[in-house]
């Protein structure tokens, strides 16, 4: 029992990885414009399937595909930032449903050219398994998934940070008139901020194809979820983005190991409920300041 709940643990652990990878680009973009993207989950599939292609039609390791796939989704997140940025009333209702129709012009896009089939890599390397401590078990693939997430998040939230960059994102989130008026261009800060999902998108789409099964709707799932974490986490905040993916990682894992994989949605969903009853801010409430 100790080892199944431990496993279990751990798996939950990795999964927390792969949905803060995803959700953390959602973030950035919402604590720069105050604007939920619903085609974030897409974008993110749109790497995943870049992988495929390459693996599939010219034999080659995904990662090599991964500087195409940058040029790809951030061309894809260039045009998704040009379109929000002609929105001028009623900005958040409007965005959301932009961004919801362009995940559907992506979704079927894609289903269109690679089918509704499920797809996930060949490579014998990211598909074999390890041991540590002789208990715990994982793919290769999973395990280099969670590293590199975390070294991304710690690159993101570092740069936010200690960068002039970085500082004017965090001004643009607290106060975007001080913020200009101080002499913060808005328009090259949330266009930067949306180059930098694309670019965690990017390699949050290899993680999953690498790691896990790809699929056209598999977008819409991801958007969700992305948001349920960013809500979560209390809207803007970098590490709550961790913490509270990594919360909904080990509740599922630990739902589908002792009781019903037809139950692992619901698991998470009732744990963003409760946690929104108790602290309505999200964990690390307010949200007003990325990075906190």
């Amino acid at each position: 029992m100790l080892e199944l709940t431990l496993q279990a643990l751990f798996s939950g652990l990795l999964a927390g990885g792969y949905y803060a990878t995803v959700a953390v680009g959602l973030a950035l973009v919402f604590g720069t414009m105050r604007v939920i993207n619903l085609a974030h989950g897409e974008l993110v599939l749109l790497a995943a399937y870049v992988a495929y292609a390459a693996e599939t039609n010219y034999g080659v390791n995904p990662v090599m595909a991964i500087p195409v796939a940058l040029v790809i989704v951030g061309t894809a997140s260039a045009i998704v930032y040009a379109l929000l940025s002609r929105i001028h009333q009623d900005r958040e209702i409007n965005s959301l449903i932009l961004t919801f129709g362009l995940g559907i012009i992506l979704t079927n896009a894609i289903l269109s050219i690679w089918a509704a089939d499920i797809h996930s890599t060949s490579d014998p390397w990211f598909q074999d398994s390890m041991v540590i401590a002789d208990t715990l078990f994982a793919m290769n693939a999973e395990v280099a998934a969670f590293v590199g997430g975390l070294v991304l998040m710690a690159g993101v939230w570092w740069w936010l940070n200690h960068s002039w960059q970085g500082r004017a994102v965090r001004a643009l989130s607290s106060n975007r008139a001080a913020a200009t008026l101080m002499g913060v261009n808005p328009r090259k800060i949330e266009i930067l901020s949306f180059l930098i999902a694309a670019l965690l998108a990017t390699f949050a789409g290899f993680a999953i194809y690498t790691g896990k099964t790809v699929f056209p709707a598999l977008g819409h799932v991801l958007t969700v979820k992305a948001f349920i974490i960013t809500v979560l986490a209390g809207m803007g905040s970098i590490p709550g983005v961790l913490i509270g993916a990594i919360m909904i990682g080990v509740i599922e894992s630990l739902t589908v190991t002792y009781l019903s994989a037809s139950l692992q949605e619901l698991a998470g969903m009732i744990l963003f409920l409760v946690v929104l009853f108790v602290s309505p801010s999200g964990l690390f409430g307010g949200g007003r300041a990325l990075a906190r």
